[in-house]
């Protein structure tokens, strides 16, 4: 952000996850441009140390939503001193003019002892304020007028570069991300040519003859290769969306328009349509045998190409207007079903109402069919006469209502160009219009007093929801007693850690095969100590806790690893032990106290009752402050739900209600603000009071924080421990050791001994003093006992024995299951961008083949082949993608579950199995609203025959087959490792599934090498049981075929090889497929885990 001509820099929270030296040394360069280059730097931090908040020149303090202080920060202690409250000597004051403002903490800063103290409200804070000098002038300097002529008072360009700059830099930009995402790009153009070998040997030239019988299938060949393109298209909408929050913000912040990333996005696909659809074209065209002429190879080239860059476009504009994921797979999905049911294959232009006929001509695939059929059957090979005086070729076009001159091909092409243009204006046109909406989070009682409740009721209500300081995990005195716990103290010597080396590593010159990040780390955590981690970015503090916790998923652990004295084990250890992440991971869609409670159900012995459960819980939030706010859905970080800082404390509480003996806590104070952070430090304090061992990861602590902790390892840059120990009293143990080795500068008076820690021994300073601290370290008397009191934590006591359960998990597998299915229940209940949005689209769906198909599927209203091939592809279309599109909604919310399953399964709440069948079961009932909505809107707009046994087979079909497919959905997640690899899979799967229907290529009509294939694929079942249920138990129908009066059954067993003697086995086949799809995906959850640590 501060590369380019703005002057006035906006930063929120940029301390967030640095260290306190690194954080000074960023705004120590800020400060110079502020001052040298004149530039305006508003920034908020949330734990700035002493030495970083002296260099700020002016204060905006803010509370409730109002500025309490906006002045010189040498004025803003003295300001608080006139309304009677003084810093202590040793606080920073940041940390002063944090707490000052809370009625919990303010008291103690009181400094009139000879008067009664009153809380201070911050309205009483605002208004002293406007009364002080500093108020008064900063009145003054508002009440004069604004300059009308100023160099920079007035910019002409919105933008730094010029128009066509800008079109390079983001072509440039778009270039380099195609080249980091080849993979996906490769595994596409190997997906297309593996489908187009599978549809070339499908349609072999062998089996066909140029005759009317074997024109359907060069027609559904032409039509299979249009549905392939576009399906093809759709890892683009995945990509595109995440790609969203970058363009959003880079939008906002005027780095280039909309159009300047539009029209790259498509110029820069346009290689990848060609690629693909020269793969497909040359694959098929003559496996298949069309008409081999090379005029009519690049027509047919060009076409598909056209069909794939439109595909591209469609789903690029989709995603710019519908934004999320659930969304624009509803977006999607109701485009294709219209472009599909209106392109002259599925239902062909004669059968479609006379009102909807405009419907034809505003679809991109009638263009492509157009083109397709008209440059096979127009040419030479398919000019012989037939009866009725027209070509062959002419006649098969007329059947199906596609018979148009030839210049309609370039006539088409043109329109397909057009489309690829509406397309993209609308993409750019959607990104430049579109924004997304933000949320700001209140709090219950600050939502009382907003909507007018008397101060007196607020108050009130804040006294009962207030704290003491000094607030403890203990069960309410209702109970009588603390959960019961074992202390237990965690050692470890000579522990290494190793990585391959990444491959950027190996290019500049690192010749070991192995990286290795932690070096021979001896320690040990005890109960009742309160134990910290610190070093400067990088230095291996998450990497050891990751080790020791057990959450590496990769690398080589060496070392030795006990707990109370015993070799670790790790199932055992994860029932006593506890870890809040860095990264807060939380089902968005529960509220905290469900969050919570969740917890405390499946980790919490069986012993403990609901009521004491209850009450442990409700101890837990007030003693994290997240009672306030316990009613609030968790939400998505950064887009809504709770903020960044109390997603951090949920994290912790979390952990805290599993009762745990060892607690791991990385970062836990990173994202909040001082005030925040002391109240989670003061939280971790009392836990560890209670004689649990307790340890932490932290960066930027102020004075206050630090000197909670009782024991102290450092480490540096590579993995080394450079101290192990005691603070001390005001850390006089740190500064004594650092200060005893030569040339180390002294600390400065009221200096956080934290900053100046890791300043002293930076890489920088070892380089300047000569000298290397782990090797000091290794060589001190504090090495020696600390190996002492290793050695003597490694042998167990002997009254004590290893630690030991009888069950794998805290509670019953019943138990898992259900707890696992009230949280999903939860989840998909509030989720409308999920199953409202699917529940809708079904209904309209429903509306949509309905008006189409209106009662053709009447069975008196069949009277030939083409009315059967018409209401077949109204089945086909009905569940394929009803089903596809269910499949579709379900990767996103799974994928988003499988993140915070990772966590729970770390932690040993459940079974996977209980969480998957939980999952599996949650499906069951949005899926049977769907069948019955399509059961009372497209059954009888169709015209199906309304009697009990075949509205109970529909539904019976209908369920099975939408349920297998949102398993299916389910199951590409579960084995793939993140959203562009899963929708290349299920593309591929849904490809695979159309093609093998029994629509577009009968069964019979299916070569021998691939008839497995067919037998195995789900759809062709349900076609099978749809078709031979809805038709084929009326022996006295016959329909006319070429010319001949046939038995409708006779020919449903020749050409499509239905036939009633199947339907027992079809029907038990149906009901297979879930339960195998719901079994795949438990074993994979149970056995992948995708997440790299």
């Amino acid at each position: 952000m501060m590369i380019g001509p703005s002057k006035a820099l906006f930063m929120d929270e940029i301390s967030t996850g640095l260290d306190s030296s690194t954080t000074f040394q960023v705004l120590s360069c800020l400060q110079q441009l502020a001052q040298v280059s004149q530039y305006t730097v508003l920034v908020s931090l949330l734990q700035p140390a002493r030495e970083t908040y002296q260099l700020f020149d002016d204060i905006v303090l803010m509370a409730e939503g109002k500025i309490v202080y906006h002045g010189p920060r040498s004025c803003i202690l003295n300001f608080f001193e006139l309304c009677g409250f003084k810093c202590p000597r040793r606080k920073g004051a940041a940390d002063f003019l944090q707490e000052v403002l809370s009625k919990k903490d303010q008291e103690q800063f009181w400094g009139l002892g000879d008067e009664t103290y009153n809380f201070v409200t911050v309205d009483q804070f605002c208004e002293r304020f406007k009364t002080c000098y500093v108020g008064q002038n900063l009145a003054m300097e508002l009440l004069e007028p604004k300059a009308k002529e100023h160099s920079s008072a007035l910019s002409f360009s919105i933008y730094s570069l010029s128009k066509w700059k800008l079109l390079k830099v983001c072509f440039a930009r778009e270039l380099l991300l195609m080249k980091r995402n080849a993979f996906i790009y490769k595994s596409k153009s190997l997906q297309v040519g593996l489908v187009a070998l599978l549809t070339g040997t499908v349609f072999l030239r062998t089996h066909l003859s140029k005759d009317t019988t074997h024109a359907n299938s060069y027609m559904s060949s032409l039509f299979f290769a249009l549905i392939f393109l576009i399906v093809n298209g759709l890892p683009e909408m995945a990509m595109t969306i995440n790609r969203l929050p970058v363009f959003y913000k880079q939008r906002d912040c005027c780095f280039y328009p909309a159009w300047a990333y539009a029209i790259p996005a498509f110029f820069t696909k346009i290689p990848v349509s060609l690629v693909e659809s020269v793969t497909w074209t040359c694959i098929t065209y003559y496996l298949i045998g069309y008409t081999p002429q090379a005029s009519r190879f690049f027509r047919h080239l060009l076409v598909l190409f056209l069909m794939h860059s439109t595909s591209l476009s469609l789903f690029r504009c989709v995603v710019s207007y519908c934004q999320t994921a659930p969304v624009s797979s509803v977006g999607s999905t109701l485009s294709f079903i219209f472009f599909l049911l209106c392109g002259g294959f599925v239902i062909p232009p004669t059968s479609i109402p006379n009102w909807l006929k405009w419907v034809f001509w505003i679809s991109p695939m009638s263009y492509g069919e157009i083109c397709l059929t008209g440059n096979e059957f127009l040419a030479p090979r398919w000019e012989k006469i037939t009866v009725s005086s027209v070509t062959l070729g002419r006649s098969i076009l007329m059947d199906r209502g596609l018979d148009f001159p030839s210049i309609f091909y370039w006539i088409s092409v043109g329109a397909l160009i057009v489309f690829i243009l509406l397309l993209n204006i609308g993409f750019a046109i959607g990104l430049t219009t579109i924004r997304r909406t933000s949320q700001a989070l209140v709090s219950r009682d600050k939502l009382t007093k907003l909507q007018g409740a008397d101060l007196a009721n607020f108050e009130d209500m804040m006294n009962k929801s207030s704290m003491s300081p000094r607030a403890t995990l203990y069960i309410p005195n209702t109970i009588g007693k603390v959960i019961p716990f074992k202390p237990l103290a965690i050692s470890f010597r000579d522990v290494n850690y190793y990585v391959d080396t990444p491959m950027a590593m190996r290019e500049k010159g690192y010749a070991e095969g192995k990286l290795q990040l932690l070096h021979n780390i001896t320690g040990s955590f005890q109960p009742g100590v309160l134990s910290v981690l610190m070093g400067v970015t990088g230095a291996g503090k998450t990497t050891l806790l990751d080790v020791l916790a057990g959450r590496k998923t990769g690398g080589v652990i060496e070392g030795d690893i006990r707990i109370g004295g015993y070799p670790k084990v790790q199932e055992t250890f994860a029932r006593i032990s506890g870890y809040c992440e860095q990264i807060d991971v939380h089902s968005p869609q529960v509220t905290v106290w469900e969050s919570v409670v969740y917890s405390a159900w499946l980790r919490l012995p069986t012993e403990i009752d609901p009521e004491m459960r209850h009450d442990f819980v409700k101890e837990v939030l007030e003693t994290i402050e997240l009672d306030e706010v316990r009613d609030t859905l968790v939400g998505l970080p950064g887009a809504n739900g709770l903020s960044t800082e109390q997603r951090k404390r949920l994290t912790i509480a979390v952990e805290l209600v599993s009762n745990p003996s060892i607690i791991f806590l990385d970062e836990p104070t990173s994202g909040l603000d001082a005030r925040a952070a002391a109240i989670v430090m003061r939280a971790v304090k009392n836990v560890a009071d209670t004689g649990r061992t307790v340890a932490c990861t932290v960066h930027q602590p102020s004075i206050e924080i630090f000197e909670a902790f009782d024991q102290l390892m450092l480490m540096k840059q590579g993995g080394k421990l450079i101290y192990s120990g005691p603070l001390g009293q005001n850390s006089c143990e740190v500064i004594q050791y650092f200060q005893a080795i030569l040339g180390v500068p002294l600390i400065k008076d009221d200096y956080n001994p934290s900053t100046w820690m890791l300043e002293v021994t930076s890489r920088s300073m070892e380089t300047y003093l000569g000298v290397d601290f782990a090797q000091i370290y290794s060589e001190s008397s504090l090495y020696k006992d600390n190996d002492v009191m290793v050695k003597r934590l490694s042998i167990p006591s002997p009254e004590t024995s290893d630690l030991h359960f009888l069950t794998q998990f805290p509670q019953k597998f019943l138990e898992q299951f259900k707890a696992c299915l009230w949280k999903q229940c939860l989840s998909h209940w509030r989720s409308p961008s999920y199953n409202l949005v699917r529940i809708l689209i079904v209904a309209l769906s429903s509306l949509i083949f309905g008006v189409l198909y209106w009662q053709q599927g009447n069975i008196d209203h069949i009277n030939n082949r083409e009315g059967l091939f018409t209401i077949l592809g109204s089945m086909y279309c009905t569940f394929l993608y009803t089903g596809i599109k269910n499949s579709q909604s379900v990767m996103p919310f799974v994928s988003v579950e499988r993140s915070v399953m990772y966590r729970e399964r770390f932690a040993g709440m459940y079974s996977p199995w209980a969480y998957s069948i939980a999952q599996l079961a949650m499906e069951i009932p949005y899926v049977a609203i769907q069948v019955l909505l399509l059961l009372f809107i497209a059954y009888p707009m169709i015209g199906y025959a309304w009697t009990t046994i075949k509205l109970l087979w529909f539904f019976y079909t209908m369920f099975c087959t939408l349920l297998y497919f949102v398993y299916l959905g389910m199951v590409v997640v579960s084995l793939t490792p993140n959203n562009q690899v899963a929708t290349i899979l299920s593309s591929m799967c849904f490809i695979t599934q159309n093609l093998m229907a029994g629509f577009i290529v009968p069964g019979p009509k299916i070569p021998k090498w691939w008839i497995w294939l067919y037998r195995i694929i789900p759809t062709s079942w349900t076609l099978n049981v749809f078709f031979t249920t809805q038709f084929l138990y009326d022996d006295d129908k016959n329909i006319m075929v070429s010319g001949e009066i046939i038995p409708m059954m006779s020919f449903a067993k020749n050409y499509f090889g239905y036939s009633r003697d199947l339907l027992p086995l079809a029907a038990v086949m149906l009901a297979i497929f879930p339960v195998f799809f719901g079994i795949i995906f438990a074993y994979s959850i149970s056995k992948l885990n995708f997440q790299r640590r």
